[in-house]
């Protein structure tokens, strides 16, 4: 008998990424207000925490995650990303979360080993 799981773990399944980061990043900032000094250490733990948990999935697959926060100032922030891989697959996931004083967005590039 075919076991389900097997196909999954040849696949970056967005769903189950996006709750991971969405989870790091409430973990982390939760109502945290907006702290210029606070900065480097809130996008560090973001991003071990995204790590962290996405290797616990087991899966054969290198990360890469990146994090960005900005204070809500109205000023414009634009980002893109390119990239050339099996699109069977590998895969990416980008979550922008906010709250009354900052934006925070977080990527993660999954590529299957």
């Amino acid at each position: 008998m075919d076991d389900p799981q097997a196909g999954e773990e040849a696949t970056f399944v967005v769903e189950e990424v996006s709750q991971i980061i969405k989870e790091s990043i409430e973990n982390v900032l939760g109502s945290s207000h907006y702290q210029h000094n606070r900065v480097n250490q809130w996008t560090s733990s973001v991003v071990e925490q995204c790590l962290n948990q996405l290797t616990k999935l087991g899966k054969a697959y290198k990360y890469i995650v990146t994090c960005a926060i900005m204070q809500k100032t109205g000023a414009g922030f634009h980002s893109a990303s390119s990239c050339f891989w099996d699109n069977t697959t590998d895969g990416s996931c980008t979550l922008r979360w906010e709250n009354k004083s900052m934006y925070c967005i977080v990527s993660v590039f999954g590529l299957a080993i």
